[in-house]
């Protein structure tokens, strides 16, 4: 009897130093750091129908731009995302794939609609665009939460002694977000003034 109890003491002490209840804690902040990214992002996808409506009414706007924003957001929206993803680093870039080309097709869309002074004076565009930055605010401040999250359920997965729970209960690190173009803007950009020297 003595020794059963001393064996359950040892191994609820065991398992206390294992880092598990962390790793169930973490878990469950990533997904729900996760689920505020798909929150924020389903929040932006539902501002693309208006956005899209509002520019359709402007006379000779460019309809490949438009017709772009509608394509990346069908092809965001129609992922299936889940918890799950969080495990799948190829889905998980998918998505991040989809949700980029999105924010590439907006900022275009953006950049386009400068040309257009009525559809810049509609102030049904304008309280859109102001709720379309403040989406893309609140997607940043949810990523960098998530990021967060995942970086510090990454480093008790692969620091010792808990990587040794963590390889015995299969608990992978996480994927996080990452840059698409991180090999472009590592580069930094030449700039060249002799053509402003240059005399006449």
């Amino acid at each position: 009897m003595i020794s059963r109890i001393f064996l359950l003491l040892t191994t609820v002490l065991a398992l206390t130093g294992c880092g598990y209840n962390n790793f169930q804690r973490l878990d469950e902040e990533t997904k729900a750091a996760w689920s505020e990214v798909l929150n924020q992002y389903q929040r932006r996808a539902d501002l693309v129908p208006n956005i899209v409506a509002t520019v359709q009414g402007e006379a000779n706007f460019e309809q490949d731009t438009l017709t772009r924003v509608v394509e990346a957001r069908a092809k965001a929206t129609s992922l299936q995302v889940s918890p799950e993803t969080l495990n799948n680093p190829e889905a998980f870039a998918k998505f991040q794939q989809a949700q980029g080309e999105l924010s590439g097709a907006l900022s275009r869309l953006m950049v386009v609609s400068e040309r257009y002074p009525t559809l810049q004076a509609n102030q049904g565009f304008r309280d859109l665009r102001v709720t379309l930055e403040g989406t893309e605010n609140r997607i940043t401040v949810a990523r960098n939460r998530y990021i967060q999250t995942v970086q510090e359920y990454n480093v008790l997965a692969r620091s010792f002694p808990t990587n040794l729970t963590a390889m015995a209960f299969s608990y992978a690190p996480k994927p996080t977000f990452t840059v698409a173009n991180e090999a472009q803007i590592a580069t930094p950009p030449k700039v060249d003034f002799s053509a402003s020297r240059a005399k006449p």
